[in-house]
Formats: C-alpha cells, structure tokens, sequence
C-alpha cells in the first residue's frame, strides 16, 4: 500500500453512477477501503452525520443543489478533503467562491487518470493533515500539563513556604514514587487544597 496501513474513506456525490464506478475502478485494491455512494445533496448529508469521510467528491450540479454550498460546508466544518468536479463554463466562478475554504475544484470533462490523482493528492494532503492535528493535540495536551503543574508548584510555594525549585521537586519525586504522571501529583496538590 501507498501510505502503509492507512484506510480512507470516500463519499461519492454525483447524480449518476459514473464516478463512483469510475473510483472503484481506479482505486481497486489501493488504501481506499470505505466508498459509499450518494445521489443528492439530501443523502450525502445523511451520510455524513453517521458517518465522518475523509474526502468527499462533489460532481455538480447534482438533482436537489449546485453541490457548492454543501462542499463549502463539508471543507469548513471538519478536516473532510473535499474535491468538486464543475463544468468547465462555471469553473472560474466557482473556483473564486471555494478556494478560500480549502475546496479543490477541478473542470470537467476530466479524464480518469486526472480523477485518480487528484484523488490521491487529497489523499496525501489529508494524511499529512491528520499527522498535523495529532502533533496539535500532544502540544496542546503538555501545554495543560504544563499549565497544571506550575499551578501547583504556586500552590505549594504560598501554601508551604517553598522555593519553586522545592515545590518542582517535590511534584517530581511524588511522581516517581507513586507512578503518577506530574499531572496527577499536581491535580491531587490542587484538589488538596481546594483550589482550581
């Protein structure tokens, strides 16, 4: 596999039948697990609230919309890479309209090697994103550590007349010998003495 043992699912929107046909066809056998296929705006949204996807592609106009506002919608609210395929007369238009909310347009008539890798584009774009929000949120998670334990090292320092040195140290060793991250010694000091 491409990516090694990731797994992307994609939402086929289109009218008719072509480009999910078209997608299975180009994707057999690769990362793609997970294509499911939606004939309206309507039963791409019903989709999508039981299910996340990792890219949606968009073959407007579809029966019930445009399909713009739907991808605009589907790029902004979360990390879904979203390709829409416009007819070339409109593309322009379109283009200025969804690019500044992260939504790839491409014109068609397109050709199935085009579709295949501009797919593969959102794939590794999407991969590289997600790499991206797990790094995020291990920062944000330390940063709290962080915030957390010198929270109660100023508790200890007022509380018990320390250096912060001392209340460090102490946070530390309490750690170790208890086998608790510094977070929880810290959350136990605060909770201690009943402050937040």
């Amino acid at each position: 596999m491409l990516f090694g043992k990731e797994e992307i699912s994609i939402l086929v929107v289109s009218k008719s039948g072509k480009i999910f046909d078209a997608l299975g066809d180009l994707l057999n056998g690769r990362f793609y697990t997970d294509i499911k296929q939606a004939l309206s705006i309507s039963e791409a949204k019903r989709l999508t609230l039981m299910q996340s996807f990792d890219i949606a592609v968009i073959n407007a106009p579809l029966k019930d919309e445009t399909g713009i506002e739907f991808a605009i919608n589907l790029s902004s609210d979360n990390s879904t890479g979203v390709l829409l395929l416009i007819n070339n007369e409109y593309y322009d238009r379109v283009l200025d309209e969804v690019t500044e909310y992260g939504v790839l347009t491409v014109p068609k008539p397109l050709s199935k090697q085009t579709l295949y890798e501009t797919v593969n584009l959102i794939a590794a774009t999407n991969f590289r994103l997600k790499k991206l929000e797990h790094t995020n949120a291990k920062l944000t998670a330390k940063m709290e550590e962080i915030r957390v334990v010198n929270h109660a090292k100023w508790v200890l320092i007022e509380n018990l007349g320390l250096t912060e040195e001392e209340a460090h140290k102490i946070i530390e060793k309490q750690a170790m010998d208890t086998r608790q991250t510094k977070r929880e010694v810290a959350e136990a000091v605060l909770k201690t003495y009943k402050t937040s």
